[in-house]
């Protein structure tokens, strides 16, 4: 019987600790040899610091016998954007194996994501090799995007993720019955100070600072270059974070944005008085929670806010969820799911904040399982009596922030316009009469 390698797939330290947690946590079984494949998904990542030349690659953890890098292996292509040909797939694999020494070896795939490009790219490569798949993130609580091809899902034997919503059930790929894993958060923990460990020194940072984790919104779809919203958002983290008392912070820009100087930033902590330190290198949070354990994490939905309160014990705040919810495109993108459980589980950072309360723990997964009908109806035909029971119940101004009215008005169910009525919206002269009726309440009220 040929050996087995376990390939394991990872895009960020992030990934790479949680698959490090993962082994070391019994979640996968023996093998002859065990590979680190790294890929840089950014915009540009002939201008980010080659795999080989990450902390992550030039330490690896003890338990990977080599790292290799999937930009090198696909280059010149983008590995954000590129899948083979059905066609090329043999010849793909012969390739593979000839460069990675994988000779007859059977290879056992741990995936980073089951729907994103490079790593579907991985799986199409080696066509039967058994699939994990490993979320450090809250978006293992939502759907699958899509339809994923029966070939790659029913070959995925479990899906491993971090505790970060305690109680609420996976519904990443629950489509093909794949189990959910939790891995435990001690051994998380571990193999973080483990990263921490191999990592450039950081530069001091101040005792007890607010911790402002940024948010990159151009990689989820929303573009601000021109308006500057990134940087509005961020501004709005430290003017919150002074108005809670807090007189130092620290900026942690996300390694995917645009967004790197701070500049704005700057300019806001003197005018506030506030002393402030901008990483100009990409640092994981969790390595920061390690190693200066924060006040307070500030963020919009980022997984570092989930990890931060759940596997840390830290103080969050939220800032921006109901803005980004309202520009989040398409309906079903990946991040709904993660950025409507920030806006429902973590507090408002800003005093005016018109955000809900925390919902309690028991509405919770009815919450979900409607969000994730209405985002996937094909993939999860059979949850469309919990959503149509959630939202006859609870449809008003505070679900509102999360569910969009033309999908529910689509998709027939309750909160959306009844059908009889569809029409008005693109009736002229409807339209016209409400702006009449809108004007003269105006002026009866003035």
């Amino acid at each position: 019987m040929p050996a087995t390698t376990q390939i394991f797939c990872a895009s960020t330290p992030h990934g790479v600790a949680t698959l490090v947690a993962a082994i070391e946590s019994g979640c996968f079984a023996a093998a002859g040899r065990r590979l680190l494949l790294l890929c840089d998904v950014s915009a540009v990542p002939e201008a980010a610091p080659a795999p080989g030349g990450t902390p992550v690659a030039a330490s690896p953890p003890a338990r990977f016998d080599r790292v290799l890098s999937w930009n090198d292996a696909v280059r010149p292509f983008h590995p954000a954007g590129w899948t083979p040909r059905a066609d090329d797939v043999p010849l793909l694999e012969r390739h593979l194996r000839l460069l990675w020494g994988l000779g007859g070896d059977r290879v056992e795939l741990v995936l980073e994501s089951p729907d994103a490009p490079w790593t579907l790219a991985v799986a199409q490569v080696f066509t039967g090799a058994p699939l994990h798949v490993h979320v450090g993130g809250p978006a293992v609580y939502g759907p699958t995007r899509g339809k994923l091809d029966p070939l790659i899902g029913t070959r995925v034997r479990q899906v491993l993720h971090l505790d970060l919503v305690p109680g609420l059930a996976p519904m990443l790929l629950t489509e093909f019955g794949v189990p959910a894993r939790v891995v435990p958060t001690d051994a998380y923990r571990r193999a973080v100070r483990e990263l921490a460990a191999s990592r450039p020194a950081l530069p001091a940072l101040p005792d007890n600072a607010a911790l402002l984790v940024g948010q990159s919104l151009s990689a989820l779809g929303v573009h601000p270059a021109e308006g500057g919203e990134e940087d509005e958002l961020h501004v709005r983290m430290l003017r919150g974070a002074a108005e809670r008392g807090h007189r130092t912070a620290v900026f942690a820009p996300h390694p995917g944005s645009e967004v790197r100087h701070g500049r704005a930033l700057r300019a806001e902590a003197e005018r506030l008085g506030v002393g402030l330190t901008v990483l100009d290198t990409p640092v994981p949070a969790e390595v920061l929670f390690e190693t200066s354990r924060p006040a307070l994490v500030v963020g919009c939905s980022s997984t570092a806010l989930f990890t931060a309160s759940a596997c840390y014990g830290l103080p969050v705040a939220r800032v921006g969820t109901g803005r980004l919810l309202e520009r989040l495109t398409p309906y079903q993108h990946g991040h709904r799911v993660p950025a409507v459980l920030a806006d429902v589980l973590l507090p408002g950072l800003e005093g005016g904040d018109d955000g809900p309360a925390p919902l309690p723990a028991d509405e919770l997964n009815d919450l979900v399982t409607a969000l994730g009908f209405t985002m996937q109806p094909q993939v999860h035909p059979s949850l469309r009596p919990a959503a149509e029971r959630y939202l006859a119940r609870n449809f008003g101004p505070r679900a509102q922030r999360w569910f969009r009215r033309k999908r529910l008005t689509s998709l027939g169910l309750p909160g959306g316009i009844p059908g009889r009525l569809a029409f008005l919206p693109r009736n002229a002269t409807a339209r016209r009469m409400a702006r009449r009726a809108r004007a003269l309440g105006k002026a009866v009220r003035g």
